[in-house]
This record gives C-alpha cells, sequence and structure tokens, in this order.
C-alpha cells in the first residue's frame, strides 16, 4: 500500500473489529492513523465459526457470517464519512480474530486493536484478543486505550538496543507535527539500609543510564534535525508506574518489545503488560526483529 515519505514502508493499517465500545474507539483511531500516512485502513471481523462450526447449524454459521458482513459495512460507512479520501479494506474471517489480524497485517501491516473487548476489562488480564496479538507481535501493534491527547509523542528507552522503537515514534511525532519525548526510568527498588548500593556505585550506575539515554537521543537527533526531541532521565521505585504517569499528556507511548534470550514462545514483559493495562494513552509497541529493535521489561 501507499506509505508516508515521513515513515517508509509502513504498510496498511489494520484494526480489529467486534462491535465492542472499545473496538469502535479503535477504529476511529486507526483510521486517523491510516489518513496521517496517507495508506489503507484494513477492517477485520473474525466470525470464529471454522472452530465453533461443529457446534454450529449450517445456518447459525450462516446467520454468524452475514452479521460480520453487516458490521463490516456499517463501520466502512462510517469511516468513509469522516474519511472520504481512505481507502478502507474489509476482511470477513471464519478464524479467529489473532490470526484474523496477524494475516491481514502481512509482513510490514499495523495492527490496531481496542483495550478490552466484548467480554469487559478482565478480558485483557485473561489473555484477551489485544493481549494475544501483542504477545507474539511480529508487525507493530498499537493497543488503543485512554484519551489520546494533542501532546507529545512519548519513547519508552530502556538501553541502546530501542533505538528502533525511538525512531518509530519520531516516525510518529513527524506525522502528528508534535514534539518526541525519549524516556529512561530506571528502578531504585524498594529495599534500604545495608543493601543500598555504596554511594560511588550508585553514582556511577546513574552515568552509564544517562548514557544510553544520551547514545540514543543523539541518534534520532541527527536522523530527524526538523524534529523536537526531548531526552528524559529518572529514577523510580516503580519503572511501569512512573511510565504510566508520563502518558497522561501523550498522544502516543511507544515501547519495545523484545523476548529473554533462549525464550520459546510468545511472552511480554511485566512493564509491556503494564503499559497496556494502564497507560493513559494508546500505546504501539515495536517488536524486536534484531539489535536495534526493541527492548525487554
Amino acid at each position: 500500500m501507499d506509505a508516508s515519505p515521513a515513515r517508509p514502508g509502513p504498510g496498511r493499517v489494520v484494526v480489529g473489529v467486534d462491535g465492542s465500545p472499545s473496538a469502535r474507539t479503535a477504529v476511529v483511531w486507526a483510521a486517523e492513523e491510516a489518513a496521517l500516512r496517507g495508506g489503507a485502513l484494513c477492517l477485520v471481523h473474525a466470525a470464529g465459526t471454522d472452530t465453533t462450526g461443529p457446534l454450529l447449524s449450517q445456518a447459525e454459521i450462516a446467520g454468524s457470517l452475514r452479521a460480520g458482513r453487516d458490521l463490516l459495512d456499517r463501520t466502512a460507512e462510517a469511516v468513509t464519512a469522516r474519511h472520504p479520501e481512505l481507502t478502507v479494506v474489509k476482511e470477513l474471517t471464519d478464524g479467529s480474530p489473532p490470526d484474523g489480524l496477524r494475516r491481514a497485517a502481512a509482513l510490514t501491516g499495523t495492527i490496531v486493536v481496542g483495550h478490552r473487548g466484548l467480554g469487559g476489562f478482565s478480558s485483557l488480564l485473561l489473555g484477551s484478543v489485544g493481549l494475544e496479538v501483542a504477545a507474539g507481535a511480529t508487525t507493530p501493534v498499537v493497543v488503543v486505550r485512554g484519551a489520546a491527547e494533542p501532546g507529545v509523542v512519548l519513547a519508552a528507552v530502556r538501553d541502546e538496543n530501542d533505538a528502533g522503537c525511538a525512531r518509530a515514534a519520531a516516525h510518529e511525532a513527524l506525522l502528528r507535527k508534535v514534539p518526541l519525548r525519549l524516556v529512561h526510568v530506571w528502578g531504585t527498588g524498594l529495599s534500604a539500609g545495608p543493601r543500598v548500593a555504596p554511594r560511588g556505585r550508585a553514582e556511577e550506575s546513574a552515568r552509564d543510564h544517562v548514557r544510553a539515554l544520551t547514545c540514543v537521543s543523539d541518534r534520532i537527533h541527527d536522523e530527524f534535525p526538523e524534529l523536537a526531541v526531548h531526552a528524559e532521565g529518572q529514577k523510580s521505585r516503580g519503572v511501569p508506574g512512573a511510565l504510566v504517569d508520563a502518558s497522561r499528556h501523550a498522544a502516543l507511548l511507544v515501547v519495545g518489545g523484545r523476548r529473554a534470550p533462549g525464550y520459546l514462545g510468545p511472552t511480554i514483559g511485566r512493564t509491556t503488560l503494564s503499559l497496556l493495562q494502564h497507560a493513559h494513552c494508546p500505546v504501539e509497541l515495536i517488536p524486536r526483529h534484531g539489535p536495534g529493535h526493541g527492548s525487554t521489561s
């Protein structure tokens, strides 16, 4: 699909449609994102009849698919009314929502989902579509939650390996014509007394953290000279909590994701999970495909 010059080859924006209020909010956000990129929007509804087929009659399967088509048609009409210039593609699948979204996104698309489905908030904790898609992400995934404000784009930087995450955030900031804020938070822990690190070691640790943030910040400054970039390092007893607080006045929070070395199977870290559950703005997860992409929590 066509790509914005500011972000080479992003693929299309793919959003899940299930009729829930959260999904409707995600569709609105995804349409705005696709319009900013100058690309296409793909609406995906998964009927799931391939797994429930043995339990349903042919009439029930046909009714489920018909309801899915009607939902896609109504959603597409609403999007076109708001963005008449936007190319909207509808995809109805009889498979599971995660599989349908991944298939539609292919290798370069961005998947957008609501932060909760028809099952409510608890579904996210128990392995909802959003959580499953994020855990097995091979392309960027945006979980739309909170109210995106016209403020900065925020990027969580853990170390030098988060340059790819920061780069993706820079593209998003350019699209929105807002500054980029790079935030590096390191934990101090809850212990005190004899286990506290000596002053010299603590200062050395702080310098290491600042050095990691400066490395990423300098790289982004060099690659995006036209973009206002602010870098901020801070100590906190809780890294997830500090990032959640920082998201209060952000248009988008971009975070990297990489699995621990040797880990087999999909997973996301504690910090990423906390952000997907509690951030005050949409969260974009940038998967790690190699050195320079993403971060573990």
